[in-house]
């Protein structure tokens, strides 16, 4: 076994668990802001951001690494591309630019921060998948 892939895999554990901080406080930046989500939004948040990467840590810990990473890499792709649409480049009310008051500022460092959890989860994610046993890149090393 490559010795890398604890390393990686301890990586991805502590990147899960810093993002569900991260997600929970912008959550709650949300929330005193009063930015509501749509029913898709908040869908999307429940499934692909909170529950999907809690699931690869958790299969990634029962060393079911290839389904793992490979979940992590998704939902953290996924949760990247939401992020960065809604929170920089859309005009709806969850661009940071469209939040004031109080909250303003952990709304904005938390989306930075999660783009910035969630581009390296992705990378994290596709990097133990490509290294898991039975994967075509495995065979190679």
């Amino acid at each position: 076994m490559n010795s890398a892939l604890p390393r990686q895999r301890s990586l991805a554990f502590a990147l899960v668990l810093i993002h569900l901080a991260v997600s929970t406080l912008h959550g709650w930046a949300h929330q005193a802001a009063t930015v509501a989500l749509t029913t898709f939004g908040y869908l999307y948040v429940v499934v692909v951001i909170t529950v999907a990467p809690l699931l690869a840590a958790l299969l990634l810990l029962l060393r079911r690494q290839k389904s793992g990473a490979l979940l992590l890499a998704a939902a953290m792709f996924g949760s990247f591309i939401f992020g960065v649409w809604y929170h920089f480049l859309s005009s709806t009310n969850d661009n940071v630019s469209q939040v004031q008051g109080a909250w303003h500022s952990t709304f904005l460092w938390t989306a930075v921060a999660l783009a910035l959890i969630e581009l390296a989860g992705t990378l994290i994610g596709w990097q133990l998948y490509r290294k898991a046993p039975g994967s075509k890149a495995h065979r190679e090393f």
